[in-house]
C-alpha cells in the first residue's frame, strides 16, 4: 500500500445499504486520484455487494482499500473474512444476481482472489485502468 493507506481505506458494515457509501467513498479516492469515478464506483458497488451477500454477522467486518499502481491504474480490493471463493456465473439477462463477477471481468485490466493464511478469509482485487 502506498502512503496515507488508512485514508483510502473504507470498513463497510453489514448492511446492503451501504453501496452508496462505498461509492461516495470510491468518489473522494478517485477524485484525489484525478480519476473519473464511474466505472471504480461500478467495480467497488459488485464487489463489495458480493461481499456483504455471502459474509454474515459473524464473519465479522468487510474492508474496501484503494490504492495506485505503479503504472497510475487503481488498484481495488475488497477482504472478508468468509474462505469461500467468488466464481463468475454463467449470466441470463433476466436474473437479478450473478452478474457481479461478469461486470467486473468486463471493466478490470484484472481480477483476482487471494485466500488469507489460516483461514482468514480472502481478499478479492481488481486493477482498473485509468481512462
Amino acid at each position: 500500500m502506498g502512503q496515507g493507506a488508512a485514508e483510502n481505506e473504507m470498513v463497510v458494515k453489514q448492511d446492503l445499504k451501504v453501496v452508496a457509501e462505498v461509492r461516495e467513498f470510491v468518489r473522494l479516492v478517485t477524485g484525489r486520484y484525478g480519476m473519473d469515478d464511474f466505472v471504480p464506483c461500478l467495480v467497488a458497488s459488485e464487489l463489495v455487494t458480493n461481499a456483504l451477500r455471502y459474509a454474515s454477522e459473524k464473519d465479522g467486518d468487510v474492508t474496501l482499500r484503494l490504492d495506485r499502481t505503479e503504472d497510475d491504474a487503481l488498484w481495488m480490493e475488497v477482504q472478508d473474512a468468509t474462505c469461500d471463493l467468488p466464481h463468475v456465473q454463467e449470466t441470463d439477462m433476466v436474473s437479478e444476481v450473478g452478474r457481479g463477477l461478469f461486470i467486473v471481468g468486463q471493466f478490470s485490466r484484472r481480477w483476482g482472489v487471494r485466500p488469507l493464511a489460516g483461514q482468514a478469509g480472502k481478499v478479492v482485487f481488481a486493477i482498473i485502468d485509468r481512462t
